[in-house]
């Protein structure tokens, strides 16, 4: 069997197994219908600004949920999908838990594999900060409190966001232009995923994959991460957790690591609904 179809003790089938969450928790379905359903019901009951363009690419919008006061803290959260599936759309309704408490929610959407590789959905996400941060107060937003939320693939996003070199690809950001991450059942190492099935879709070379890995990138302001695990996800989603809350804490910023119970990799994110979760709440600590 060539080598590329083993990574660690897996075999290929077995590699595949451990990221397909779509067949270890087959009610994904009904939770993707849950979610547009809120999704919906959250953009018909709250003042937003939908489909505002951040860039030049077509997949470059997002949806904007001001908060009732100005200068508020800004929340942008990054949709899962394993970077080539769902959209902002299914995900409105973490508006409804982060509003009540006078903070702006941003949610926006970015380039999708196949059509796109990961340099440029990386890029994109990076170009999305860029953005808030010169037109935040044109929504009520303070450009000097950006802190990003994500699930799944949204996760990966967000603590790529926190090892982006703002000055240097940015003129006049700071180095700390994201002030804190929420990684919630996130993917931090590419190298298994190119190695699985995902890759048929994703194209990704090993370069390419180092290269947007978290585990391998340098982190160049301390900022908090939170990391959010379901208690039914795979061995490589705790394995992969665990290692980026292990970099973390070497580099001696500021951690905190979440296993809910009784969620799956899906459900994880039911409770972002709610402006009195635990979960809403624990976020807040770095938002306000």
């Amino acid at each position: 069997m060539p080598e590329a179809s083993y990574y660690r003790w897996y075999d290929k089938e077995a590699l595949d197994q451990q990221y397909n969450n779509r067949v270890r928790f087959p009610h994904y379905k009904a939770e993707f219908e849950k979610w547009r359903a809120r999704s919906a019901a959250t953009r018909s009951k709250l003042h937003c600004h939908l489909d505002v363009a951040y860039g030049n690419e077509p997949s470059e919008q997002l949806d904007v949920f001001p908060a009732a006061s100005p200068n508020a803290p800004i929340y942008a959260f990054l949709h899962g999908g394993y970077w080539h599936s769902l959209d902002k759309s299914d995900y409105s309704f973490v508006a409804e838990g982060m509003l009540p408490h006078g903070v702006l929610t941003v949610v926006p959407n970015f380039a999708l594999a196949p059509r796109y590789g990961m340099d440029e959905i990386v890029r994109q996400n990076r170009a999305l900060i860029a953005w808030l941060f010169q037109h935040a107060r044109e929504y009520g937003g303070d450009p000097q409190r950006i802190y990003a939320g994500g699930h799944s693939a949204g996760g990966h996003l967000v603590t790529m966001l926190l090892a982006t070199d703002w000055p240097r690809l940015f003129g006049g950001l700071p180095k700390n232009a994201v002030k804190g991450g929420c990684a919630i059942s996130a993917i931090f190492e590419l190298e298994p995923i190119r190695l699985c099935y995902l890759n048929n879709t994703l194209g990704m070379s090993k370069e390419v994959a180092d290269r947007n890995s978290p585990l391998l990138q340098h982190y160049p302001a301390a900022a908090p991460l939170m990391i959010v695990l379901g208690e039914g996800e795979s061995e490589e989603y705790y394995r992969q957790s665990y290692a980026m809350a292990s970099l973390w804490g070497r580099l001696g910023y500021p951690l905190e690591v979440r296993l809910e119970p009784a969620r799956d990799h899906f459900n994880v994110v039911d409770d972002l609904i709610d402006p009195k979760s635990d979960l809403v709440r624990a976020q807040l600590r770095h938002l306000t």
